[in-house]
């Protein structure tokens, strides 16, 4: 009899200790499922850049092996992460043929909570110009804030609000092809959407160097244009990073990204970035390569982005409606 209860109080402090082990693994998956909710960090940023940026895409031209590699890279991150396909897709891709080259959008969609049928639309670019043709030394594009950093942005920002999961409208995450042939990607994805459903536009482009207004400052496209900027500035308030108006009014910005397929349907959609186009040493040269850019400009651009644009996406604020008048 008292080996039977000596048995059973073992077991019963075996069971005891299991319960407090399970109990201790839970608090510990909960604090590392918080750490992702609140933060964008520096690694996994650094990592989606040099991999984009690599050599081995070959630059990222529509149509090559090195741009198939890319979209792969970006839909396995898209299903990782949680996010759904488009309405009208099976999958991530949204596939057309442009001057005999077939290509692809790659979209994933974040479902809203409380106005799931109102969309805002987070986007960049993952083409490139591919690779020179013949010469000596570097021959790749590899397009690394050109834009490079751009789709590091969609993708961290796809993850940190995935993990939040406060977003109460629908975030679409666009990564469009061919913006170096003319806008072609968001050109038409802007033919099969209804536009008065978008409420506003998100597009990075080259936000890994630090801007001519100095550290932890960004500056948006078509400021003017929509109360769009002034809902970010607010939102940025107390926080230590700015933003300001495009600077380069000259080099025509607003209508050179993929924000303008968008913007002439009424969309406030803007350009957020840190470089001018045609003022980097880099752009369009062979020397855009990823150990060029800041990864801390990165991280705190993407990380403002999210602030900036939080009380958008929770549907407390509604940008104005753009007018193109040109």
């Amino acid at each position: 009899m008292k080996k039977i209860v000596f048995s059973l109080a073992v077991m019963g402090a075996f069971v005891s200790c299991m319960q407090a082990q399970k109990a201790k693994e839970k608090v510990v998956v909960k604090q590392v499922q918080q750490k992702k909710v609140t933060s964008i960090d520096s690694a996994t940023v650094r990592k989606h850049l040099y991999t984009l940026a690599s050599d081995e895409m070959q630059g990222r031209k529509p149509g090559t092996e090195g741009m198939e590699k890319a979209t792969q890279y970006i839909e396995n991150e898209y299903k990782r992460i949680g996010l759904k396909p488009f309405k009208g897709l099976e999958g991530y891709r949204q596939n057309f043929t442009h001057k005999g080259i077939e290509m692809s959008n790659i979209i994933g969609v974040l479902e809203g909570k409380s106005k799931k049928d109102e969309y805002v639309i987070v986007s960049a670019h993952h083409d490139h110009l591919g690779m020179k043709k013949d010469g000596e030394g570097d021959r790749i594009f590899n397009g690394a804030n050109d834009d490079a950093s751009g789709v590091v942005g969609v993708l961290a920002l796809a993850e940190y609000f995935a993990n939040k999961g406060e977003n109460e409208r629908s975030i679409v995450f666009v990564c469009f092809t061919a913006e170096e042939m003319g806008l072609v990607g968001s050109k038409y994805f802007g033919k099969d959407i209804d536009p008065t459903k978008f409420v506003a536009g998100i597009n990075l482009e080259m936000i890994g160097k630090t801007p001519s207004f100095g550290p932890n400052t960004a500056w948006l496209t078509g400021f003017e244009r929509s109360s769009f900027g002034k809902i970010v500035q607010q939102n940025l308030k107390g926080t230590g990073y700015q933003l300001f108006p495009d600077p380069y009014k000259k080099f025509n910005l607003f209508f050179r990204s993929d924000n303008a397929s968008l913007a002439r349907l009424g969309v406030p959609s803007h350009t957020f970035s840190t470089t001018p186009i045609d003022v980097d040493k880099d752009y369009h040269k062979v020397s855009d390569e990823a150990e060029t850019l800041d990864i801390g400009v990165l991280t705190e651009t993407v990380k403002a982005v999210a602030r900036g644009t939080e009380s958008i996406i929770n549907g407390k604020d509604t940008p104005t409606r753009v007018e193109i008048k040109e």
